[in-house]
């Protein structure tokens, strides 16, 4: 039986319009009996907001429980693999809320980690304070390397612009909690409770989900409706060396090539 773990913006929607087939996909893995997780970069979303964008979206009844964010794979990141609760967070609200609630201390005095996601009151004095409690000897913990965010009207920067400036100044590099990651992937693949093998990551960008499924063992489903489209999908996979296992116009393609290969003998 195949799970899925699947990409949101370029996948399912692009800003609030919804991608072709994405409610359809979703009604035929569901009535298929297939277990499915929507997995996001974003640091600044609950899950519950990103299941009602889906639904609003699709027409698909989405439960929260089936949405990971890459807040949540921070927070479970720390509480599987570190030592002390004390958290400077540099980033907005649904990051700090995600930490406290997992029962991080939430401070600037003599934190134990530094968690850095977008944060677009991102000042000079954030700046300072992250590279004196990194540089002395705090764990610096990243939710996601995206330099840029797509919006309408052209990309703003992303985390990853955030932290070059943090990542220069304390002369340390992070450990990267989003996709490219296979961290948050493995996460993901833990939640599905399947192995890697049988789990297909499916998104629209191969340098993070194409990379991150590959990464962590998973199968790889490219699906050519965002930033990989028709025309220059071959391009980016000889540019970027990343070759998705199997990629397809959208998401009905994939479940129709599913179906087929699922009724193939042998």
């Amino acid at each position: 039986m195949p799970g899925f773990i699947i990409d949101l913006d370029g996948t399912m929607y692009a800003g609030r319009n919804p991608i072709l087939y994405a409610g359809e996909f979703i009604r035929a893995i569901r009535d298929e009996g297939w277990p499915y997780l929507f997995l996001t970069n974003n640091s600044t979303v609950y899950p519950g907001e990103v299941a009602a964008l889906l639904e609003e979206l699709t027409g698909v009844p989405v439960a929260k429980e089936e949405v990971f964010t890459s807040a949540m794979a921070a927070a479970r990141y720390i509480g599987l693999h570190g030592q002390g609760n004390r958290v400077l967070c540099i980033g907005e609200q649904a990051l700090q809320e995600t930490l406290a609630e997992a029962g991080f201390l939430l401070t600037a005095e003599a934190p134990d980690y530094v968690v850095q996601g977008i944060d677009r009151e991102f000042t000079y004095a954030k700046l300072a304070q992250a590279v004196s409690a990194i540089r002395d000897g705090a764990v610096y913990i990243q939710t996601n390397p995206d330099h840029l965010l797509p919006k309408e009207n052209g990309p703003i920067p992303g985390s990853g612009a955030i932290g070059a400036a943090i990542r220069t100044a304390s002369e340390t590099d992070p450990v990267v909690i989003g996709k490219p990651s296979p961290i948050i992937s493995r996460y993901g693949i833990e939640l599905l409770g399947l192995p890697p093998e049988e789990i297909w990551m499916v998104g629209d960008n191969l340098r993070t989900d194409i990379a991150a499924g590959a990464a962590a063992g998973t199968r790889t489903a490219l699906v050519l409706t965002g930033l990989s489209k028709p025309h220059n999908y071959e391009a980016l996979i000889e540019s970027s060396g990343i070759r998705p296992d199997v990629s397809l116009h959208h998401l009905m393609d994939f479940y129709r090539w599913l179906k087929d290969r699922e009724q193939s003998p042998g």
